[in-house]
């Protein structure tokens, strides 16, 4: 057994041990050390770098580490093997997606207005905010030597008689605790219930003394592939009382869907997807929200999670399997039957899991979720929906029919795939204008004042290559044509473009794009348009006809409507037709765990919509295949872009 320590720019360090021949990122797996692998760990991404501190490692030379770089220490960690005790350093980069956990200020007026409007929009549809959970005071008599009546019958007769319902249901967790409650209160007491549709039914979920200040806590989350996010809210004003979001634990063990699947078949596989997800991702956001708000997390009742379908499979422990293999069936579309307590969610035990429901086996609750609040289904106007993330989801209607489509975008938008890309969070570069004549950049980082850049997020990418072809830098094809002082070759003749020179950058290296992460970049932008077109075509409409392109994703804090056509992402209609929503996938399931109208409207709006399955339809691929140029090999349908 070999000692192997690794060492964060932070100053702490994890210390384990491995067999002789260890992979040294399955090491890093084992004892939760986050080092960034999209591509699952087979050397294609580049981004699982450590470096060398003590002793050695048996490491081939890659494509990505220069020979400089190899001879300062720099190792590839899904090629290392350990052969002897070893300390390596793991960059800020490299674990970025985990270590940038972060609590969002939810005092800017923006922040506000994203669910500020998503209820104004709800009500206005004439959808109630309105939902299950309150509070009820309950008096009850204090037993005597001549009224032995035990404590739980008593509560729930006194609960009965005040409210007229014919059940109450008090979970175990509850009855623990009223006997104390019960007789320092003076068996006056306030509760927490769950009251039934047709007010029969009340499930009690806490109990309180008579004086006691109870808020109902509700947790919305949004499970996407890169990055989750979550809110903790007053269930019966619908204030925020915290926000969070952080990387999904998940993407070391692969950045999209199927790798994930396919790590999940492995033995315990399953169990080890799960718990990155819950264990490592969810369960220390809500800690974090809690105890930065001083709210306890036993006093969350209520749970909205939005995903696509791999997402709810493999958070729920579910196999995934079936998902990705021909006819594509999931477990699920829809399950009313998840509690808090059934997957390890550290909140109240009892509380109730809602689901925002799936349409496809690549198109999921995130979507629905993502839908009901962008209004689609409100207006007789052509509205386009796009989701940007790992998968591209598109839905395309109106009021009176709308129809839904995916596509394998990669993990590009949010940074994967990217050499030096990241999550939209403190350091990343988020906007960008390049000098024609000077070649010299001018950039907008996300953080405080004085923020050094450590990498780009997807809208400083898009950004950044709109930029690099407007001003002839590089040729459709995405390669460098033009020579600089930010430009330069490596000895494979491999261009690349450099934002900010280490001196000036926050991270170990330089800040830069090169020609494989343009090339990404433009087979993920191809396969959204492709699939807009695609999508459109089956119903016999083209681009002219949408009226409105409602835009969701967590890449920036808003994309350049312009570049984004500039590149061939998006159709090239009058720019004033593009909507940014932020992330829309978590306002839905804000508004469905604020809402039980609004939960119920999303499962409808899911079970009248029609899925594409874009495998399935012969000319998506030549679509595709035209659509990896900049901006398009079919220049005419993008008139406005061209090169200055």
């Amino acid at each position: 057994m070999f000692k192997v320590t690794f060492k964060f720019e932070s100053g702490e360090d994890v210390t384990t041990f491995a067999q002789e021949n260890e992979n040294l990122l399955e090491v890093a797996r084992k004892v939760n050390v986050a080092i960034d692998a999209p591509c699952g760990g087979n050397a294609s991404c580049g981004k699982c770098r450590v470096k060398i501190l003590e002793g050695n490692i048996d490491s081939p030379k890659t494509r990505h580490i220069s020979d400089e770089e190899y001879s300062e220490g720099w190792r590839l960690a899904c090629v290392s093997k350990v052969t002897g005790d070893v300390a390596v350093q793991v960059p800020d980069i490299a674990s970025a997606y985990r270590s940038r956990m972060k609590v969002a200020d939810l005092s800017s007026k923006k922040e506000i207005e994203i669910f500020e409007n998503a209820k104004n929009d709800i009500e206005a549809a004439g959808i109630a905010l309105t939902n299950s959970m309150g509070i009820l005071d309950v008096e009850m008599n204090i037993p005597t030597l001549d009224d032995t009546m035990p404590d739980n019958e008593r509560f729930i007769r006194a609960i009965k008689k005040k409210t007229g319902a014919a059940r109450v249901r008090l979970p175990f967790q509850v009855l623990n605790k009223i006997a104390r409650i019960f007789r320092e209160s003076d068996f006056k007491v306030r509760c927490v219930i769950r009251t039934s549709a047709n007010k029969e039914d009340i499930f009690v979920y806490d109990v309180y003394p008579k004086d006691a200040d109870v808020v109902i806590g509700g947790l919305a989350v949004d499970i996407g592939t890169t990055t989750v996010s979550a809110l903790l809210i007053d269930m019966e004003s619908g204030k925020i009382i915290g926000k969070a979001s952080a990387g999904n634990g998940q993407i070391r063990y692969g950045a999209d869907v199927i790798n994930r699947i396919i790590e999940s078949m492995k033995p315990g596989g399953s169990k080890k997807l799960q718990d990155a997800v819950i264990k490592e991702t969810i369960n220390p956001m809500i800690e974090q929200m809690c105890r930065a708000s001083g709210f306890n997390p036993d006093h969350i009742y209520r749970m909205c999670v939005a995903g696509n379908t791999t997402m709810n499979h493999l958070l729920t422990g579910m196999e995934g399997d079936p998902i990705r293999m021909e006819p594509y069936i999931p477990t699920f579309y829809k399950t009313n039957s998840l509690f808090a307590s059934d997957i390890g969610i550290r909140i109240n035990r009892d509380a109730h899991i809602i689901v925002a429901p799936n349409i496809g086996s690549y198109v999921g609750g995130d979507i629905t979720a993502g839908v009901l609040v962008s209004m689609l289904w409100n207006r007789p106007e052509f509205s386009l929906f796009i989701d940007l993330g790992t998968n591209g989801e598109l839905v395309f209607g109106n009021s009176d029919f709308m129809m839904s489509c995916a596509c394998s975008a990669g993990p590009a938008f949010e940074g994967g795939d990217i050499s030096c890309g990241m999550r939209a969070t403190d350091g990343a570069i988020e906007a960008c204008t390049i000098d024609k004549e000077t070649m010299e950049p001018s950039y907008r980082v996300i953080g405080e004042k004085g923020q050094k850049p450590i990498g780009l997020c997807g809208s400083g990418i898009i950004d950044v290559i709109a930029e690099l072809f407007r001003t002839g830098i590089i040729n459709p094809k995405g390669k460098f044509i033009r020579e600089g002082k930010s430009i330069r070759h490596d000895h494979y003749g491999m261009g690349s473009y450099v934002l900010a020179f280490e001196e000036e950058a926050g991270s170990v290296k330089d800040v830069e794009i090169n020609e494989v992460d343009i090339d990404n970049f433009i087979r993920a932008k191809g396969a959204i348009f492709s699939a807009i077109r695609t999508m459109l075509a089956s119903i016999d409409f083209n681009v002219e006809m949408i009226d409105d392109v409602y835009v969701a994703g967590g890449i920036g804090s808003g994309i350049n409507m312009r570049n984004a056509v500039r590149i061939g992402m998006f159709p090239d209609i009058p720019l004033e037709k593009f909507h940014y929503i932020g992330n829309s996938s978590l306002s839905g399931a804000y508004t469905m765990l604020l809402s039980r109208e609004a939960e119920r409207k999303c499962y409808n709006l899911a079970a009248n919509m029609t899925y594409l399955e874009l495998s399935t339809v012969p000319t998506y691929m030549d679509e595709f295949v035209a659509c990896c140029f900049i901006p398009h090999t079919d220049t005419s349908l993008f008139p406005t872009c061209t090169q200055e």
